[in-house]
């Protein structure tokens, strides 16, 4: 039990990672909310925009899909939160720190996540949004009450794999100012060559992960009625 007594006085593990545990956690919930908001309705717009779509507009999908969705999604998010710091501290008043991370975890996974939308969209019958449009139903109506409801499962499994994404941007932020436990691993287990902090924090990262997997698996079941 020598290894267990030793774990909790080490002072990287019984002070500091709680307080990075919570840090990780704000950025989660945070970052994963605002994208879901961005990102369903990003993703709607580049499904029924894109030619063959419902309202098929050319230039709008192009300067979503092309310009702003792939430039995005091409960028490092290392790279790219460095060059947000400026618009960070506009938005938040800070460039380090938890809630200044949530700001580039939003943008770097948002295109992402609109694009896992555009997919689960895709997959839906395209008789079904015929019938709605030929029964009287707007393009809103259809959107609101076919497309995301039938295309929901695929949705939710984005979302998951969104999430996923965002807990291991959070680690890379971390190194760079934004806190969680990738700055505890970083600051403990890297420059102080600590290998128990740097053990437990990766513990950690992989239990997290597991439970959203575990967790959005089991909704994507409950909501898939097909």
């Amino acid at each position: 039990m020598e290894w267990l007594t030793s774990l909790l006085e080490n002072p990287g593990i019984s002070v500091a990672m709680p307080t990075a545990i919570g840090e990780t956690l704000i950025m989660m919930v945070i970052a994963s909310i605002a994208t879901v908001i961005i990102g369903i309705p990003l993703g709607v717009v580049l499904f029924v925009t894109a030619p063959g779509g419902m309202a098929p507009v050319r230039w709008i999908n192009v300067v979503l899909s092309a310009i702003i969705v792939n430039i995005t999604r091409s960028i490092p998010y290392a790279i790219l939160m460095l060059a947000l710091i400026p618009f960070t501290q506009w938005i938040v008043g800070t460039g380090i720190g938890p809630y200044a991370a949530c700001v580039s975890l939003t943008i770097g996974t948002a295109p992402f996540f609109a694009r896992l939308v555009e997919t689960a969209l895709r997959d839906i019958h395209s008789g079904k949004i015929d019938a709605a449009l030929v029964m009287g139903s707007t393009r809103f109506q259809v959107v609101r009450k076919v497309m995301l409801p039938e295309a929901l499962p695929g949705i939710m499994a984005g979302v998951t794999t969104m999430i996923v994404m965002v807990i291991g941007y959070s680690a890379m932020a971390g190194i760079i100012g934004g806190g969680g436990l990738g700055r505890l691993a970083y600051n403990y287990g890297f420059q102080r060559f600590d290998s128990q902090v740097m053990l437990a924090t990766l513990v950690v990262i992989v239990v997290l992960v597991q439970l959203v997997q575990a967790t959005g698996d089991w909704l994507t079941r409950k909501v898939d009625h097909r």
